[in-house]
């Protein structure tokens, strides 16, 4: 999993923890799997984070940090609205989801991830609706798209379906093709 912290420890505790959840599933990996991952005693992980939770919140949020970042850079790189949409709906999943598609744990991931990470999710969802908005409302106004209604009802529109695509594919790859056959609807109907 992708994470934004730039602390070099923090990110060997959380690339240890997202190697065990992938590898065990959240609730049989534990503070010591973790600790062993990151070379490291316990009591020293503790020093880092309190527990497993913890360490989860940080991966989401590093998550939506990442995504951030990346779904910002795709949408800034020159070429038509479809290419744009394409890359920045992939990167809004970004390798996270492969991850999290292909490892025999991840339904327990995705699972954990709302009843341990909510408040996370809710705030990272919220920040990629607002970076949506600002750019379609930009783009709008610079007449490079049509919006038919509010930026921020789209913006909406593109997180919901996006998710819809998520929890609806079997499959690594149906998820991938799902988010390029949504990027391509998506620019048909705000082109010029």
């Amino acid at each position: 999993m992708s994470t934004a912290n730039p602390d070099p420890k923090t990110q060997i505790i959380l690339q240890a923890a997202w190697e065990g959840f992938s590898a065990y599933g959240f609730r049989k990996t534990s503070m010591d799997d973790i600790a062993r991952g990151a070379g490291m005693s316990r009591p020293a992980l503790y020093l880092h984070f309190k527990n497993k939770e913890a360490i989860f919140r940080a991966l989401v949020e590093g998550y939506y940090a990442t995504a951030r970042a990346e779904i910002t850079a795709a949408l800034q790189v020159d070429g038509a609205l479809s290419q744009k949409l394409a890359r920045a709906f992939a990167a809004h999943g970004g390798e996270t989801m492969e991850a999290m598609m292909t490892s025999a744990h991840g339904m327990e991931l995705f699972e954990a991830s709302m009843s341990v990470a909510g408040e996370a999710i809710e705030a990272g969802e919220a920040s990629l609706r607002d970076l949506y908005t600002d750019w379609l409302a930009d783009e709008a106004a610079q007449g490079r798209l049509r919006l038919s209604g509010e930026a921020c009802d789209m913006a909406r529109l593109f997180c919901a379906c996006l998710k819809g695509v998520k929890h609806t594919s079997q499959s690594f790859e149906t998820y991938r093709r799902g988010v390029q056959d949504y990027a391509a609807l998506c620019a048909q109907a705000l082109q010029l």
